[in-house]
């Protein structure tokens, strides 16, 4: 009989505590058996990246990149060498696993890196010695053997990309939520977990507010065909199956709601109408990592000039304005700023195949008189801006108008 292969990985909440790691032992130990391989990858333990993070700023606010991802790294290895600790001493043959040791590879900036390779050689005849590795999620080294980090909720990249480099037949998150809401439950009391999503679902979501998964890791879910399943390690319950196989998916038109909070909106108005003005704007804004999404254009009757809207979050509110004043490569007549606003997204890919989903949102909200300020709409979303205040009105209308209740 041939040996299954499963990759779990455990979020922070999740091992979070000592008491947590030997719940966490034995959910891992609950998939062993003869025929069934098992790697883990684990995350620091919660509250010790923001606690490290706090440390370096404590230094200086421009603390080395390369020492800032070293320094960030520590947390995991904190919780792998705890969790194979344990199982040691619960007679299992368990050891962890640092990435400079496998190796996990990467490539990109510091605090921002992409999983290229990982070397499985070590690990896969540890696991068919019968061996639980226990690897640190959130890292990898670079071409120069510097430790760097993928970005915050990294562990989750980590765990989709060694269950694609061990070609396992399974991979589980674990999380503090039992699976995927087609809302968040905080903002919407009727909230229904989902059996089943796609990729691409699941990338606009979580994209757009929903923090179960990190965009990164499903896109590399996606690119890779690696099913996921996303469940709690705190209760027993069947979790959401992130996937791209179309058996047996209803035929729900949108799957679910997700909203964003701290949007700002910024309209230069008067700018002058040629070539190259967009991408004048928006460069100083791309060079000191400033996200942009919503962008509205609208152009005057003359034709000689354009008023451009577009959000970025509410922090950042500041020092985009000031990138603005200071960009001499355009004219504007004036700047008009809006803050506490908040994105609302439906998200579905029935709506590519369903006429009247955009007439329904719209009227749906008209009836509870929310304004909508910006729109922004691809194949499977459409997206608006409200005022925050309105947020939760939304979602409940939203919820009951695509029976999703």
């Amino acid at each position: 009989m041939k040996s299954k292969t499963i990759v779990l990985k455990f979020g922070g909440t999740s091992v979070g505590s000592i008491e947590r790691i030997k719940i966490v032992s034995k959910i891992i130990l609950s998939h062993k058996s003869k025929n069934t391989r098992i790697a883990v990858i684990s995350s620091a333990m919660s509250g010790v990246t923001n606690e490290l993070i706090k440390k370096s700023k404590s230094i200086c606010n421009n603390f080395d990149h390369a020492e800032y991802d070293t320094l960030l790294s520590t947390g995991e290895q904190v919780a792998c060498a705890l969790i194979a600790g344990n199982l040691k001493s619960l007679g299992y043959n368990s050891r962890s696993w640092l990435s400079w040791q496998l190796p996990i590879l990467t490539e990109g900036n510091y605090s921002n890196s992409r999983i290229s390779n990982i070397n499985t050689k070590n690990i896969k005849k540890y696991m068919k010695e019968g061996g639980i590795p226990i690897v640190a999620g959130f890292q990898g080294i670079n071409s120069n053997f510097r430790i760097t980090t993928i970005g915050r909720s990294g562990s989750d990249a980590s765990a989709i990309m060694l269950a694609k480099f061990l070609n396992a037949d399974e991979c589980i998150i674990y999380t503090d939520v039992d699976g995927v809401y087609t809302t968040d439950p905080r903002m919407h009391k009727k909230a229904k977990k989902i059996k089943k999503i796609f990729y691409d679902e699941m990338l606009e979501m979580s994209s757009l507010g929903s923090k179960v998964m990190q965009p990164t890791s499903v896109q590399d879910a996606k690119l890779n065909k690696i099913d996921i399943t996303v469940k709690s390690s705190f209760v027993k319950k069947n979790g959401t199956l992130i996937t791209g196989s179309k058996k047996s998916f209803s035929d729900q038109i949108i799957t679910g709601i997700s909203s964003t909070k701290d949007d700002a909106k910024i309209t230069i108005v008067g700018v002058k109408d040629k070539p190259g003005v967009a991408a004048a704007i928006f460069k100083p804004l791309s060079d000191n990592s400033i996200n942009v999404d919503m962008v509205v254009q609208n152009i005057s009757l003359n034709k000689k000039e354009t008023d451009i809207t577009f959000t970025i979050k509410a922090d950042d509110l500041k020092k985009s304005e000031k990138l603005i004043r200071n960009n001499k490569k355009i004219q504007f007549k004036k700047l008009a700023f809006d803050k506490n606003l908040s994105k609302i997204s439906i998200i579905g890919v029935g709506m590519i195949t369903t006429p009247g989903i955009t007439y329904r949102m719209f009227k749906s909200l008209a009836q509870k008189k929310i304004n909508i300020m910006v729109i922004s709409t691809s194949e499977i979303k459409i997206s608006v801006l409200i005022s925050n205040k309105d947020v939760k009105k939304a979602i409940a209308c939203l919820h009951k108008e695509f029976n999703l209740d």
